[in-house]
This record gives C-alpha cells, structure tokens and sequence, in this order.
C-alpha cells in the first residue's frame, strides 16, 4: 500500500511538471511590484526556505513522522445540511462550504473564496488528496455570484473545474501574475482582476484590497514562486471582512493589516483566518500557521468575530483531523482568545453577521 501510495504522488508531480507551463505570470508585468524579485515572488519578512515537493514525498511516505487516519475522523468533522431558503434571504451572512471555500453573502452581493467543489485538490481526478467531508454546495445550488477572491495557486484552493463551473458570470480577484492562468482556462480577461498588494478596487456595491499574507505557490514542478499569493479586505453591505487564505504567521504583517483596517474602515466585522494543515511543525511552519498562531492573528487584525478554516475537508498533513477543532476550543475555554470571540462552525452552517 505504501509503495502504491508512493508511485501515485510521484505520478501527480509529473503531471504538474507537465501542466505548469503556460500558467506562470509574465516578468515584465511584474518588473514594478516591490515583492517581485530576481523572477520570483516574495514574501515581506521571510525568505522562501529550500524545501521541495521531493522533500515533501520523503517526509510523508520514508519519514518518521506518524500521519493521522482522515477517513476514520470523517464522521466527526462537525456538518450539516444547506438551509437553501436562507441563502435567498436578503441577510448579510457567511456560509461555510468547506476547506477555503465560503459563501459571503453581504448585502446585495454574493462572493465566493477559494471555490473548490471537486473530489480531489488535484490536476487529475485519479490521485492527489481526496475530500473525507463533501463540500456543503455544489456550483449549481449556489446564488448568482456576483465575485469570487482568489488567495493563490495551490490546489485546495484554485481548482480548474470549479473555476469552468462558474464561468465568466463572477468577476475574479487574483494576486500579482494569476490572471494568466483564468484565460488559459476560458475565462474572459475582462472578468478577471489581478491586484498586487495594497491595491483596492471600487465596483459597484462592494471594494476589494488585496493584502499581504506569508506564503508560497505553485501549480507544478517549474513554476514555484512565479505567481502571488493574497489575503483579500472586502468591503460590501456595510460590513468589512478579510478572508486570510493561507498563511504562515509573523508579527509584522497582520498588526500593520489590523492598523489598515482600523483606520480605513473603524471595525473589522469578521475575518476568516486558517486553523489547520500544519503538521509536521519543523517543516510547515513558514507557510502554515498553527491554532494558536491563528488565534494571535484574531488579535492582531483585531476582528470582532473570526471564523477557523483549513480544516475537515482534505489530508493535507500530519495532525489528527479534529486537533484543530479541539485546540481552538481549549485556547477559548482558558480564555487566551481575547475580548472578541472565535469560533468553527459546521461544514454547511450559515450564521448572520451582526448589525
């Protein structure tokens, strides 16, 4: 079974080395942007350590390292069923659809994160990490999407078939050098923005900023670091929301996103910030915040109510699939949360954010 499992991570890093090439982003757009450096993209107080997929590969299948069961904790991930009817209510509210993925609904405008509705975070349907918890929505179940926020490239959370599933309806907000990629899969330029850092975008009904964040990309083996990676502010209903994506932690980036948001905006109503994927620690650290990691960020950007993500839906790392559920509780119940709360909910919950 190992070996079997070994050969087929090893077919799907070919196949990304395959599939890479055309998606990369274009060095003379990015020549002005300050994180654009010698041909890559950078992050603002790290420097990108040397691992590798191989690096990768050895520390799951040859490491020692014990890697949790995900499929005997599916049945305790939190869940539950899809109130449609409330999604047509006209509320401000957050629906979790899984992993990355929520649906936003504030105001008049629906806005979708990090969309990924199919069975594996992967280029091909035969192997990569395969869901343990179903997505709460299908594209076909969602409202009119009036937008959608991309944080990068990585496949649990750009997933091309659910990108083809939502068309050329939504408009797209992509980080620095991403917009290639959306027209090679059919999408119209035009419905595509690619915004670098700090930049914001006015539309009618909502705004835009991208933000920083501490991470990496790659969509295969020859790509690495040739796109961007975004936190997203979202301006819509009156209500001011930030979507982390996925990120390592540093006390730098998120106090001066909290210190931003403060003075544009007064109140920061709900941030969506990750909880897990960070296992082994030694080696996902940089790019991986842990719970309580998690919890600092909460605080930095101080957010009135946050929500845990990254977490319940694929086997990404080592942790046991509820540790995150469980670390986030204990952390509240010792009450190193802080004045504002946060909380998980169930895979399907929409809760209404507060007036």
């Amino acid at each position: 079974m190992l070996r079997t499992n070994a050969v087929m991570l090893l077919t799907v890093g070919a196949l990304l080395t395959t599939a890479c090439s055309a998606n990369s982003g274009s060095d003379d757009e990015a020549k002005d942007d300050p994180n654009f450096k010698q041909g890559i993209y950078v992050n603002n107080h790290i420097d990108h350590p040397n691992k590798s997929f191989w690096t990768f590969l050895k520390l799951r299948w040859f490491g020692e390292e014990q890697w949790a069961d995900y499929e005997k904790a599916a049945d305790l991930i939190p869940k539950t069923i899809v109130d449609l009817n409330q999604l047509e209510s006209n509320q401000s509210q957050v629906t979790w659809i899984g992993h990355s993925s929520f649906l936003l609904q504030l105001g008049s405008v629906n806005i979708l994160t990090d969309p990924v509705f199919s069975e594996r975070a992967s280029p091909v349907s035969f192997a990569g990490p395969k869901r343990y918890t179903l997505p709460a929505l299908m594209p076909e179940q969602l409202p009119k999407i009036d937008a959608v926020v991309i944080s990068h490239n990585h496949y649990d959370h750009l997933d091309e078939k659910s990108i083809r599933a939502l068309g050329n309806e939504p408009m797209y907000f992509v980080p620095s050098g991403l917009k290639a990629w959306f027209i090679d899969v059919g999408i119209d330029p035009s419905r595509v923005q690619e915004l670098r850092w700090w930049q914001k975008l006015e539309l009618d009904g909502f705004g835009v900023t991208a933000l920083p964040s501490q991470h990496w990309s790659a969509r295969g083996l020859g790509d690495r670091h040739k796109t961007h990676w975004a936190s997203w502010l979202i301006n819509a209903g009156g209500k001011t929301l930030w979507f982390a994506g996925d990120t390592g932690y540093n006390d730098k980036d998120f106090v001066e996103i909290g210190n931003y948001i403060a003075k544009q905006h007064q109140q920061l109503d709900i941030a969506l910030i990750p909880i897990g994927a960070y296992g082994p620690r030694h080696f996902m650290k940089t790019y991986h915040v842990n719970t309580e990691e998690a919890v600092q960020i909460h605080r930095d950007v101080q957010a009135r109510f946050s929500i845990g993500m990254h977490w319940g839906a694929f086997p990404l790392t080592s942790e046991w699939p509820m540790e995150p559920y469980e670390w986030l509780n204990r952390l509240r119940d010792e009450g190193k949360v802080g004045t504002y709360p946060f909380e998980t909910l169930k895979i399907g919950e929409t809760i209404r954010v507060q007036q």
